[in-house]
């Protein structure tokens, strides 16, 4: 009876921690511990809560081939990279445009002389998005950078400079906030 007992009992913790390791949370949303980018598993580098005026917006998760905490290295590495926002609150495209136009001019402020042609179509491809909906960055090299919304692909840029440009906004020197960045940076 005693041996029933334990077994049970292991038997019932056992689900409770493939959760904890098959998956994170943050401010109720909760991301895999890895994703699959072709063929490559990335894990989860960390997660971060992007909040305005006490409002929490959304819940970003950074995806890498291995966890690292140095922001350039990430931005720059020609490696494949998931950043998965999950929405908290609503947006308007307008809102989504003016945040990512500002943060590109705040961390790369001269890509947009010399990227303007693929900002002008990523900002063009953003919509307006509702609580629980994700919209998904993927940079895998010699492809190039597709954003997803509500897991329909919407744009491919090629190359790797507008790869960085995208993981430069939550990255870069002036991230939406200081704590989202530590977050995605496991920090």
């Amino acid at each position: 009876m005693r041996n029933t007992l334990v077994l049970l009992g292991i038997a019932l913790c056992m689900p409770i921690s493939t959760i904890s390791v098959n998956a994170a949370g943050l401010a109720g949303v909760t991301l895999p511990e890895t994703s699959t980018v072709g063929d490559k598993s990335l894990v989860l580098n960390g997660m971060g809560l992007r909040s305005e005026f006490m409002v929490k917006v959304y819940v970003a998760g950074l995806y890498l081939p291995q966890k690292s905490s140095d922001a350039g290295a990430i931005i720059k590495v020609d490696a494949p990279k998931r950043l998965v926002m999950q929405f908290l609150h609503d947006a308007s495209k307008k809102q989504m445009t003016d945040a990512f136009d500002e943060s590109f001019k705040d961390n790369t402020p001269d890509a947009e002389k010399t990227m303007k042609t693929d900002i002008d179509s990523f900002l063009g491809a953003l919509e307006d998005v509702k609580v629980g909906e994700q919209m998904v960055f993927t940079y895998v090299p010699a492809t190039g950078t597709t954003l997803a919304i509500n897991g329909k692909d919407k744009l491919t840029i090629a190359g790797a400079p507008f790869g960085q440009l995208v993981f430069a906004v939550w990255l870069g020197p002036k991230p939406p906030t200081a704590g989202l960045k530590k977050g995605i940076l496991g920090q």
